[in-house]
């Protein structure tokens, strides 16, 4: 019995972790217009669509690597 109770404990933390992890606001600022695709897929997979769009991304290494990639289009503040 004990075992199945740490499972469940187990599962429950990382639902809890998942809830209250950190995230950024990141808000296009400039026009993706003359970006190779590359880019433009990236700006695509955080979400955003136009200039001013402001979307809430959960801050791991790969949002920070998608970040890195547009640095220069986008904006990125702290989140809750």
């Amino acid at each position: 019995m004990p075992a199945a109770a740490t499972k469940t404990a187990a599962a429950t933390k990382t639902a809890a972790a998942t809830k209250t992890a950190a995230t950024l606001i990141v808000t296009q600022r400039r026009s993706g217009n003359g970006s190779d695709k590359r880019q433009l897929d990236t700006l695509r997979s955080l979400g955003l669509r136009r200039i001013g769009h402001a979307v809430e991304v959960r801050d791991c290494p790969q949002a920070r690597g998608m970040l890195h990639a547009v640095r220069h289009l986008v904006e990125v503040q702290e989140g809750k």
